[in-house]
Protein backbone atom coordinates (compact mmCIF):
# COMPACT_ATOMS: atom_id res chain seq x y z
CA UNK A 1 0.00 0.00 0.00
CA UNK A 2 1.65 3.37 -1.01
CA UNK A 3 0.89 5.62 2.30
CA UNK A 4 1.45 8.90 -0.06
CA UNK A 5 -1.19 7.90 -2.72
CA UNK A 6 -3.58 7.30 -0.22
CA UNK A 7 -3.12 10.85 1.78
CA UNK A 8 -3.91 12.49 -1.71
CA UNK A 9 -7.03 10.59 -2.31
CA UNK A 10 -8.02 12.48 1.35
CA UNK A 11 -6.97 15.38 0.30
CA UNK A 12 -8.43 15.56 -3.07
CA UNK A 13 -11.80 14.02 -2.11
CA UNK A 14 -12.29 17.13 0.80
CA UNK A 15 -13.75 19.77 -1.47
CA UNK A 16 -16.73 17.20 -2.31
CA UNK A 17 -17.61 15.92 0.96
CA UNK A 18 -21.12 17.79 0.77
CA UNK A 19 -21.46 16.53 -3.04
CA UNK A 20 -24.26 14.13 -3.40
CA UNK A 21 -24.91 11.52 -5.35
CA UNK A 22 -27.68 9.50 -7.05
CA UNK A 23 -27.25 5.76 -5.94
CA UNK A 24 -28.53 2.22 -7.20
CA UNK A 25 -28.27 -0.29 -4.34
CA UNK A 26 -28.64 -3.70 -4.87
CA UNK A 27 -28.78 -5.82 -1.94
CA UNK A 28 -30.17 -4.70 1.21
CA UNK A 29 -29.43 -7.58 3.21
CA UNK A 30 -28.21 -7.81 6.89
CA UNK A 31 -25.12 -5.80 5.71
CA UNK A 32 -26.89 -4.01 2.26
CA UNK A 33 -29.38 -2.61 4.32
CA UNK A 34 -27.57 -0.47 7.04
CA UNK A 35 -25.02 1.04 4.61
CA UNK A 36 -27.95 1.97 2.35
CA UNK A 37 -29.90 3.35 5.20
CA UNK A 38 -26.46 5.34 6.35
CA UNK A 39 -25.84 6.75 3.19
CA UNK A 40 -29.25 8.08 2.43
CA UNK A 41 -29.64 9.44 6.11
CA UNK A 42 -26.47 12.23 4.75
CA UNK A 43 -28.68 13.47 1.71
CA UNK A 44 -27.82 10.63 -1.19
CA UNK A 45 -30.62 9.51 -3.13
CA UNK A 46 -30.68 6.33 -2.80
CA UNK A 47 -32.51 3.67 -4.95
CA UNK A 48 -32.62 0.17 -3.56
CA UNK A 49 -33.54 -3.42 -5.09
CA UNK A 50 -33.50 -6.62 -4.02
CA UNK A 51 -35.36 -10.24 -5.42
CA UNK A 52 -36.40 -10.68 -1.49
CA UNK A 53 -39.50 -9.14 -1.33
CA UNK A 54 -39.10 -9.11 2.67
CA UNK A 55 -35.93 -7.22 2.58
CA UNK A 56 -37.49 -4.75 0.00
CA UNK A 57 -40.17 -4.16 2.67
CA UNK A 58 -37.40 -3.64 4.86
CA UNK A 59 -35.49 -1.18 2.87
CA UNK A 60 -38.83 0.54 2.35
CA UNK A 61 -39.72 0.82 5.95
CA UNK A 62 -36.51 2.26 6.75
CA UNK A 63 -37.06 5.44 4.48
CA UNK A 64 -35.50 4.08 1.14
CA UNK A 65 -36.82 4.30 -2.36
CA UNK A 66 -37.45 0.71 -3.69
CA UNK A 67 -37.40 0.06 -7.54
CA UNK A 68 -39.09 -3.12 -8.96
CA UNK A 69 -36.48 -3.84 -11.49
CA UNK A 70 -32.27 -3.74 -12.26
CA UNK A 71 -33.41 -2.05 -15.78
CA UNK A 72 -35.01 0.73 -13.21
CA UNK A 73 -32.33 0.90 -10.95
CA UNK A 74 -29.43 1.30 -13.85
CA UNK A 75 -31.38 3.84 -15.30
CA UNK A 76 -32.12 6.12 -12.02
CA UNK A 77 -28.18 5.66 -10.95
CA UNK A 78 -24.98 7.11 -11.72
CA UNK A 79 -23.51 5.00 -8.86
CA UNK A 80 -24.19 1.72 -9.05
CA UNK A 81 -23.27 -0.22 -5.49
CA UNK A 82 -24.07 -3.81 -5.22
CA UNK A 83 -24.47 -6.22 -1.87
CA UNK A 84 -24.84 -9.68 -2.29
CA UNK A 85 -23.95 -13.33 -0.71
CA UNK A 86 -22.33 -15.27 -2.75
CA UNK A 87 -20.35 -15.74 -5.86
CA UNK A 88 -23.29 -16.57 -8.79
CA UNK A 89 -25.84 -13.88 -6.99
CA UNK A 90 -22.60 -11.57 -7.71
CA UNK A 91 -22.10 -12.32 -11.33
CA UNK A 92 -25.49 -12.54 -12.16
CA UNK A 93 -26.44 -9.36 -10.75
CA UNK A 94 -23.02 -7.64 -12.07
CA UNK A 95 -23.93 -9.07 -15.82
CA UNK A 96 -27.67 -7.74 -15.97
CA UNK A 97 -25.85 -4.24 -14.51
CA UNK A 98 -23.51 -4.47 -17.07
CA UNK A 99 -25.75 -5.24 -20.14
CA UNK A 100 -27.88 -2.33 -18.87
CA UNK A 101 -25.39 0.49 -18.05
CA UNK A 102 -24.01 3.41 -19.75
CA UNK A 103 -20.38 4.86 -20.16
CA UNK A 104 -20.34 7.73 -16.97
CA UNK A 105 -21.87 5.62 -14.52
CA UNK A 106 -19.19 3.79 -11.74
CA UNK A 107 -19.82 -0.21 -10.38
CA UNK A 108 -19.03 -0.53 -6.82
CA UNK A 109 -19.81 -3.82 -5.23
CA UNK A 110 -18.90 -4.52 -1.88
CA UNK A 111 -19.76 -7.80 -1.78
CA UNK A 112 -17.13 -11.03 -0.46
CA UNK A 113 -16.27 -13.15 -3.58
CA UNK A 114 -13.20 -14.77 -5.21
CA UNK A 115 -10.82 -12.68 -7.32
CA UNK A 116 -11.99 -14.81 -10.23
CA UNK A 117 -15.75 -14.26 -10.49
CA UNK A 118 -14.65 -10.34 -9.89
CA UNK A 119 -11.94 -10.41 -12.54
CA UNK A 120 -14.58 -11.66 -14.98
CA UNK A 121 -17.07 -8.81 -13.77
CA UNK A 122 -14.13 -6.16 -14.40
CA UNK A 123 -13.50 -7.67 -18.03
CA UNK A 124 -17.51 -7.33 -18.48
CA UNK A 125 -18.01 -3.86 -17.00
CA UNK A 126 -15.07 -2.81 -18.97
CA UNK A 127 -16.63 -4.16 -22.51
CA UNK A 128 -19.23 -1.00 -21.28
CA UNK A 129 -17.09 1.52 -20.97
CA UNK A 130 -18.26 1.63 -17.16
CA UNK A 131 -15.46 1.82 -14.62
CA UNK A 132 -15.74 -1.14 -11.76
CA UNK A 133 -14.54 -0.45 -7.92
CA UNK A 134 -13.82 -3.23 -5.79
CA UNK A 135 -14.76 -1.93 -2.12
CA UNK A 136 -14.55 -4.86 0.47
CA UNK A 137 -15.72 -4.23 3.74
CA UNK A 138 -14.55 -5.30 7.26
CA UNK A 139 -16.87 -5.87 9.91
CA UNK A 140 -20.38 -7.24 10.62
CA UNK A 141 -23.84 -6.25 10.26
CA UNK A 142 -23.78 -4.36 14.18
CA UNK A 143 -20.82 -2.75 12.72
CA UNK A 144 -23.11 -1.87 9.32
CA UNK A 145 -25.30 -0.10 11.81
CA UNK A 146 -23.12 1.73 14.08
CA UNK A 147 -21.07 2.95 11.01
CA UNK A 148 -18.01 1.25 11.86
CA UNK A 149 -16.89 -0.85 9.12
CA UNK A 150 -13.36 -0.64 6.92
CA UNK A 151 -13.44 -0.16 3.53
CA UNK A 152 -10.57 -1.92 1.71
CA UNK A 153 -10.85 -0.76 -2.34
CA UNK A 154 -8.91 -1.41 -5.82
CA UNK A 155 -9.86 -0.30 -9.37
CA UNK A 156 -9.32 2.77 -10.93
CA UNK A 157 -7.96 5.32 -8.60
CA UNK A 158 -9.57 8.67 -9.50
CA UNK A 159 -12.82 6.40 -8.88
CA UNK A 160 -11.74 6.38 -5.16
CA UNK A 161 -10.96 9.47 -4.70
CA UNK A 162 -14.32 10.14 -5.94
CA UNK A 163 -16.55 8.62 -3.31
CA UNK A 164 -14.27 8.75 -0.78
CA UNK A 165 -16.51 10.90 1.10
CA UNK A 166 -18.95 8.06 1.02
CA UNK A 167 -17.01 5.32 2.42
CA UNK A 168 -15.89 7.88 5.23
CA UNK A 169 -19.56 7.51 5.85
CA UNK A 170 -19.56 3.72 6.37
CA UNK A 171 -17.08 3.82 9.28
CA UNK A 172 -13.87 5.46 10.65
CA UNK A 173 -11.14 3.62 8.16
CA UNK A 174 -10.70 3.67 4.35
CA UNK A 175 -7.90 1.81 2.18
CA UNK A 176 -7.16 2.17 -1.33
CA UNK A 177 -4.39 -1.06 -1.73
CA UNK A 178 -3.99 -1.43 -6.06
CA UNK A 179 -5.29 -0.88 -9.27
CA UNK A 180 -7.42 -4.37 -9.56
CA UNK A 181 -8.54 -7.43 -7.31
CA UNK A 182 -6.02 -6.77 -4.30
CA UNK A 183 -9.23 -5.36 -1.97
CA UNK A 184 -10.57 -8.91 -2.70
CA UNK A 185 -7.56 -10.65 -1.65
CA UNK A 186 -7.17 -8.47 1.29
CA UNK A 187 -10.80 -8.84 2.65
CA UNK A 188 -9.89 -12.87 2.25
CA UNK A 189 -6.71 -12.19 4.30
CA UNK A 190 -8.36 -10.36 6.93
CA UNK A 191 -10.87 -13.17 7.25
CA UNK A 192 -8.34 -16.10 7.46
CA UNK A 193 -7.20 -14.13 10.65
CA UNK A 194 -10.89 -14.05 12.35
CA UNK A 195 -11.92 -17.94 11.85
CA UNK A 196 -8.90 -19.00 12.45
CA UNK A 197 -8.45 -17.15 15.54
CA UNK A 198 -11.83 -18.80 16.68
CA UNK A 199 -11.04 -21.78 15.57
CA UNK A 200 -7.52 -21.35 17.84
CA UNK A 201 -10.06 -20.02 20.75
CA UNK A 202 -12.06 -23.62 20.82
CA UNK A 203 -9.04 -25.61 21.27
CA UNK A 204 -7.88 -23.51 24.10
CA UNK A 205 -10.90 -23.04 25.94
CA UNK A 206 -10.92 -26.67 25.58
CA UNK A 207 -8.07 -27.30 27.41
CA UNK A 208 -9.14 -24.92 30.27
CA UNK A 209 -12.04 -26.71 30.74
CA UNK A 210 -10.66 -29.70 30.86
CA UNK A 211 -8.03 -28.21 33.39
CA UNK A 212 -11.25 -26.88 35.35
CA UNK A 213 -10.75 -23.35 34.88
CA UNK A 214 -14.07 -21.11 35.39
CA UNK A 215 -15.31 -20.15 32.18
CA UNK A 216 -15.97 -16.19 33.50
CA UNK A 217 -12.24 -16.45 34.36
CA UNK A 218 -10.89 -17.14 31.50
CA UNK A 219 -12.21 -14.75 29.21
CA UNK A 220 -11.68 -12.13 31.40
CA UNK A 221 -7.84 -13.09 31.50
CA UNK A 222 -7.47 -13.63 27.96
CA UNK A 223 -9.60 -10.36 27.63
CA UNK A 224 -6.18 -8.82 29.21
CA UNK A 225 -3.00 -11.11 27.91
CA UNK A 226 -0.76 -10.60 25.28
CA UNK A 227 -3.44 -12.37 23.13
CA UNK A 228 -6.19 -9.69 23.32
CA UNK A 229 -6.80 -8.94 20.08
CA UNK A 230 -9.95 -6.87 19.11
CA UNK A 231 -11.52 -10.09 17.85
CA UNK A 232 -11.06 -11.39 20.91
CA UNK A 233 -12.26 -8.65 22.78
CA UNK A 234 -15.12 -8.62 20.56
CA UNK A 235 -16.39 -12.38 21.02
CA UNK A 236 -15.82 -12.02 24.84
CA UNK A 237 -18.92 -9.98 25.33
CA UNK A 238 -21.34 -12.61 23.72
CA UNK A 239 -19.29 -15.51 24.53
CA UNK A 240 -19.03 -14.71 28.34
CA UNK A 241 -22.21 -15.25 28.81
CA UNK A 242 -22.88 -18.00 26.26
CA UNK A 243 -24.04 -16.30 23.73
CA UNK A 244 -24.00 -17.63 19.98
CA UNK A 245 -26.36 -15.49 18.54
CA UNK A 246 -24.96 -14.73 14.82
CA UNK A 247 -23.00 -11.68 13.98
CA UNK A 248 -21.96 -13.78 11.04
CA UNK A 249 -22.93 -17.55 10.77
CA UNK A 250 -21.60 -20.62 10.71
CA UNK A 251 -22.97 -20.84 6.96
CA UNK A 252 -21.29 -17.74 6.11
CA UNK A 253 -18.32 -18.09 7.30
CA UNK A 254 -18.14 -21.87 5.71
CA UNK A 255 -18.27 -19.95 2.08
CA UNK A 256 -15.60 -17.33 2.66
CA UNK A 257 -13.03 -19.88 4.03
CA UNK A 258 -13.74 -21.85 1.31
CA UNK A 259 -12.81 -18.57 -0.76
CA UNK A 260 -9.73 -18.81 1.11
CA UNK A 261 -8.96 -22.20 0.46
CA UNK A 262 -9.82 -21.99 -3.26
CA UNK A 263 -7.28 -19.01 -3.44
CA UNK A 264 -4.59 -20.95 -1.77
CA UNK A 265 -5.04 -23.90 -3.90
CA UNK A 266 -4.87 -21.64 -7.48
CA UNK A 267 -1.32 -19.91 -5.61
CA UNK A 268 0.15 -23.12 -4.76
CA UNK A 269 -0.27 -22.89 -1.45
CA UNK A 270 -0.53 -25.00 1.52
CA UNK A 271 -3.27 -23.83 4.25
CA UNK A 272 -2.92 -26.37 6.75
CA UNK A 273 -4.63 -24.33 9.25
CA UNK A 274 -7.77 -22.92 7.63
CA UNK A 275 -8.12 -26.50 6.34
CA UNK A 276 -8.56 -27.34 9.94
CA UNK A 277 -10.78 -24.65 10.81
CA UNK A 278 -12.70 -25.88 7.47
CA UNK A 279 -13.27 -28.70 8.85
CA UNK A 280 -14.65 -27.64 11.92
CA UNK A 281 -16.87 -25.07 10.54
CA UNK A 282 -18.31 -28.16 8.40
CA UNK A 283 -18.64 -30.10 11.57
CA UNK A 284 -20.91 -27.32 13.15
CA UNK A 285 -22.95 -27.11 10.38
CA UNK A 286 -23.57 -31.10 10.39
CA UNK A 287 -24.78 -31.03 13.96
CA UNK A 288 -26.99 -28.00 13.11
CA UNK A 289 -25.29 -25.28 13.73
CA UNK A 290 -25.05 -23.45 10.82
CA UNK A 291 -27.46 -20.28 11.72
CA UNK A 292 -25.44 -19.72 14.83
CA UNK A 293 -22.55 -17.73 14.85
CA UNK A 294 -19.33 -19.45 13.19
CA UNK A 295 -17.95 -19.20 16.82
CA UNK A 296 -20.05 -22.04 17.22
CA UNK A 297 -17.24 -24.29 16.46
CA UNK A 298 -16.07 -23.54 20.03
CA UNK A 299 -19.20 -25.54 21.15
CA UNK A 300 -18.14 -29.30 19.88
CA UNK A 301 -14.74 -28.28 21.47
CA UNK A 302 -15.90 -28.12 24.77
CA UNK A 303 -18.50 -30.97 24.16
CA UNK A 304 -14.66 -33.20 23.33
CA UNK A 305 -13.75 -31.31 27.15
CA UNK A 306 -16.63 -32.21 28.69
CA UNK A 307 -17.08 -35.58 27.87
CA UNK A 308 -16.51 -38.57 30.18
CA UNK A 309 -13.38 -39.95 30.33
CA UNK A 310 -12.52 -43.83 30.59
CA UNK A 311 -11.00 -44.83 34.12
Amino acid sequence: MDDTTCACAERDTRSADHDLFDIGFVGVGKMGLPMAQRLHRHGHRVSAFDASSERASLARAAGLSVLDTLDAIADAAAILITSLPHDAAFEAVAWELAARARPGQLYVDTSTVSTKASARVARVFGEAGVDYLRVTVSGNARMAEHAQLTAIASGPLEQYRRILPLLRLLGPSQFYVGGAEEARTMKLVINSMVANTVGMLGEALAIGEQGGLDWRDMWQVLCESAVASPIIKAKAQQLVAHDFSPTFTVEQMRKDVGLILQAGADAHLALPITSVVSQALDHASAFGLGSEDYAATIKLALRSARAPRNA
